[in-house]
């Protein structure tokens, strides 16, 4: 019985040997990386729970290019300010394609933005470009909502008269309405339960992403979809999500403004109906729905954690909570509106708002881009398919950029004179053709919800408490951990 075992082994070893060489020397060309496993790869080496800096630690190892294996997918990883402008910047088309996502997939199937590709993407981005063109950063309307849910947070933090109070679900409140005001023309009471439900849906979908179910389900997808577990959840929010947007581009269809469009849905319906003839247009509801499903989910989390991420840094910093508050008092006194405008008024406080995105830049990791041709960069050679993974958060903290990358100094925004100064090396919302489409609607948001709660509060940590903790949560995010402040009103009616 051993004999025979043996004698059935050795083929079997022989094989994986010459598997493994086979693999191996078609591998040779690709910039190198941890050790790969048969079939599995070696998505191991990412290790990402509760470890930011791993990716860190693997250029460090292997160099500002480096390949991972997703089963037989592979992966380019770029790392710091040169490597990843090279590769958003120029070969910004060639890298320019979405790999496709099983998890994402499930829903999407490939329509609306961020994970389309070829037509159908250039189309969704184009309508989405000239509608935040439209509703978003320079219309009254849109910076009239933000104004209004400022001056909700306002309200909300003033009743908490100064004891510890956890601000996560007024700040999600308030972003996830303004991209409802963007999305669907109208906002909603905080207490509304729909609106609640949305908002808890929007959370899931994007903090289950990345988890250890999540990176099994892209190589086993076949077998992931029909195994229960917590990869199931988001692909339950997801639903809840394009039902709710559904239900709402049904109103719209009802009450349509065609020829005076508010807002992203009534823009979209406009196109549909411009193109009704045209048996090639890619405008439908079902594309609709996919790119609110990704207009929500993208525009609301990001801002919302960097959000938090700013009261965090700026409790454990009062010395520059402090030169905020005075910089916006000095110009605006205790009243009056703010706008995004009056941003160049406000150098100091534009240079800790970006710092802030610099310190604690709040993805993990990028959506990646694909490879559409085969490239020849820095003498590796990537083949069409190549999963292209743009480390942000190393330009953010490169050390050949930044004079002090590992502190939050917003010095880092400001020139000799104090006047605000913008840096390269400042990609928070990527570059090149996949760049984020919403950035300018999240700087607004930023700006005048910042501001007007660092004019009226000063923020500090609950009695007890020295320091709140800096480390974050590790997903496919970087997100703080819960926290409690007291907002201490500056003035008392």
């Amino acid at each position: 019985m051993i004999e025979i075992s043996v004698i059935l082994l050795f083929p079997l070893l022989s094989l994986l040997i010459l598997f493994s060489l086979e693999q191996w020397w078609s591998r040779r060309h690709f910039p190198p990386g941890p050790l790969s496993l048969p079939v599995f790869g070696n998505a191991w080496a990412l290790q990402m729970r509760n470890n930011e800096d791993v990716l860190k630690k693997l250029a460090k190892k292997y160099g500002n290019m480096y390949t991972l294996w997703l089963g037989n997918q592979s992966v380019v990883v770029l790392s710091g300010f040169k490597a990843v402008k090279e590769g958003l910047v120029g070969y910004g088309e060639e890298f320019s394609g979405r790999a496709v996502s099983a998890f994402f997939s499930s829903q999407g199937k490939g329509r609306g933005i961020v994970f389309a590709n070829g037509h159908i993407w250039k189309k969704q981005r184009q309508i989405g470009n000239t509608s935040l063109r439209l509703f978003g950063p320079g219309n009254k309307k849109i910076e009239h909502h933000i104004k209004e849910e400022a001056q909700q947070l306002i309200e909300i933090f003033t009743r908490t008269q100064g004891q510890p109070f956890d601000p996560s679900l007024p700040l999600i409140y308030s972003v996830s309405n303004v991209m409802c005001a963007f999305n669907l023309g109208h906002q909603f009471a905080h207490e509304d339960q729909n609106f609640q439900k949305l908002v808890e849906n929007i959370l899931c979908t994007v903090r289950m992403t990345g988890r250890a179910f999540h990176l099994v389900y892209e190589t086993i997808p076949w077998l992931m979809k029909h195994l229960p577990g917590p990869h199931q959840k988001p692909i339950e929010s997801a639903k809840f999500i394009l039902s709710f947007v559904r239900q709402e581009v049904e109103r719209h269809k009802q009450y349509q403004s065609l020829h005076d469009p508010q807002d992203f849905i009534d823009f979209y319906l406009l196109q549909m109906e411009k193109n009704k003839d045209d048996l090639n247009s890619v405008y439908n509801e079902e594309n609709l729905a996919c790119c609110l499903l990704e207009l929500f989910i993208a525009g609301a989390e990001t801002t919302y954690s960097s959000l938090m991420w700013a009261v965090l840094l700026l409790v454990n910093h009062p010395d520059i909570q402090e030169k905020v508050h005075k910089e916006i008092e000095d110009v605006f006194g205790a009243s009056g509106s703010i706008s995004y405008d009056d941003r160049h008024k406000l150098p100091y406080t534009n240079a800790v708002i970006h710092e802030t995105q610099r310190a604690k830049y709040v993805l993990f990791l990028p959506i990646p881009r694909q490879s559409i041709k085969d490239v020849k960069m820095r003498g590796f050679h990537i083949p069409k398919g190549t999963i292209i993974v743009s480390d942000l958060r190393s330009v953010l903290l490169d050390p050949e950029e930044w004079e002090t990358p590992e502190e939050f100094n917003p010095n880092h925004f400001l020139d000799k004179d104090g006047k605000f100064q913008t840096r390269e090396a400042f990609m928070p919302f990527s570059a090149g053709q996949r760049a984020c489409l919403g950035e300018k609607l999240s700087r607004i948001e930023m700006f005048i919800i910042l501001t007007n709660l660092l004019r009226t509060f000063h923020f500090q940590p609950p009695e007890g408490v020295k320091k709140l903790d800096e480390k974050p949560i590790v997903s496919v995010g970087l997100t703080p951990h819960p926290f409690k402040i007291c907002a201490v009103p500056y003035y008392t009616s």
